[in-house]
């Protein structure tokens, strides 16, 4: 058990050409191809609040291949794994370990808190599951995890490597999640299980319901925790601690890291082992970045029409604000002939699941989103992301673009920006 302290926390298809842009005859729309003072690697201040980002951030070059630094891993046989889970590990055609499951497994096992920072696609979900699965097979007995984050699609992927991992082990989980339906939820929680994945405003429903008693859980992870903080769930978070009094291990994860974010995981952690595979301010380096200038008089959707005709735009995020401009672009899309589809907030689970899969599996080549899908979305081979709209904050931009150059493959990213490039 930790040491108490007074924190609260720690309690324990075929289209006519677009107009071009810039005037280029071309069918494509002008980059402002601005790098006059090279690529903006590593600028990342933390902008005030309502301030626009400056367009020269979203402009970059890809690291050339050749460059990347090369991090040696070592083999999964190499950690003292349980042979039932090293043979799940080995089934999915894994065989070293991605850098944060080389930093993170070992402490994991060892009962230590982790903070981890990493984008999603590195690896991280089975940095904090692998640990777990390694102590229940050493102890049947030992007590249940928790697992909390802040979209329902990052849930369900969670649940999903949870059990490609436990194939065949006698291992249980439940996921717990906005839009579900309650009384299903209530009925599976009338059986045990080792794991629990859910979002924090239904998780704290289910405890309000004296459905999901907390008490017994040892173990917590928190999954993209910037994001939970930028989408407003701190309390919610620190009302599932206090539920909370065993608690023993905590891991928190996040792509980024600012110094507002400290205080809370000064609470959260105790002692932890801080595993970095990347600084959490700068964008993933091998993604090719650009923005595409909108100047007076040119049709915006016109021009992104001429963008995604062209060959190499294989599968695309287009990111938007607010969810009535993604249902209205959407449409105009589908019209227009292109294979679109749409998530966010205002779709039941089921509609997200469906478009999602329809992504992942090529029946559509274009998933126009809200923010609810820059993050913790596992989807292989996006080729592009467009901003159709800029973000407005400069962490929702590193999180949009992380959708694509995922698992060390290239990736482009356009954003959209009218007037003069600052």
């Amino acid at each position: 058990m930790k040491n108490q302290t007074t924190s609260r926390f720690k309690r324990k298809p075929s289209r006519s050409s677009a107009s071009p842009a810039g005037g280029s005859n071309s069918g494509r729309p002008s980059h402002s191809g601005s790098r006059s003072g090279g690529p903006s690697r590593g600028n990342s201040k933390k902008l005030k609040k309502g301030a626009e980002i400056p367009h020269h951030k979203f402009i970059q070059a890809a690291l050339p291949r050749e460059e990347e630094p090369k991090i040696e891993t070592r083999p999964y046989t190499a950690l003292d794994l349980h042979p039932d889970l090293l043979r799940n590990i080995t089934a999915k055609g894994y065989t070293h370990t991605t850098p944060i499951q080389d930093q993170a497994i070992e402490p994991g096992m060892a009962g230590r808190d982790i903070l981890g920072i990493a984008q999603t696609g590195t690896g991280k979900t089975a940095a904090f599951l692998i640990p777990m699965i390694q102590m229940w097979l050493q102890d049947p007995d030992f007590p249940s995890a928790l697992v909390t984050v802040p979209t329902r699609e990052l849930a369900l992927q969670v649940e999903e490597e949870f059990r490609s991992l436990t194939n065949r082990l006698g291992m249980y989980s439940a996921t717990f999640i906005g839009g579900a339906n309650i009384n299903t939820d209530l009925r599976k929680l009338e059986k045990g299980h080792h794991l629990i994945v859910g979002t924090p405003g239904r998780l704290l429903d289910l405890t309000q319901r004296r459905a999901l008693n907390l008490r017994p859980f040892t173990t917590l992870v928190l999954d993209e925790f910037d994001r939970m903080l930028d989408m407003g769930f701190i309390n919610d978070v620190k009302k599932i601690i206090e539920l909370m009094p065993n608690r023993h291990q905590t891991m928190l994860f996040s792509a980024t890291i600012d110094k507002s974010q400290q205080p809370y995981i000064q609470e959260l952690l105790t002692d932890p082992v801080t595993v970095q595979v990347h600084t959490g301010t700068t964008t993933a380096e091998h993604i090719e970045q650009d923005v595409i200038r909108i100047e007076p008089g040119m049709d915006k959707y016109d021009v992104l029409e001429g963008l995604l005709q062209q060959p190499e735009m294989e599968k695309v995020l287009v990111f938007l604000e607010t969810k009535h401009r993604v249902d209205r672009l959407t449409t105009k899309l589908v019209r227009s002939g292109f294979k679109a589809q749409q998530i966010h907030g205002n779709k039941s689970q089921s509609q997200r699941q469906r478009a999602l899969e329809a992504f992942k599996a090529g029946r559509a080549n274009i998933l126009v989103a809200t923010d609810v899908a820059a993050r913790g979305l596992d989807i292989s081979d996006v080729t592009h992301v467009i901003n159709f709209e800029t973000p407005k904050t400069f962490d929702s931009y590193i999180h949009r673009i992380g959708r694509t150059g995922r698992a060390g493959k290239a990736g482009k990213a356009f954003t959209f920006v009218e007037g003069v490039v600052n």
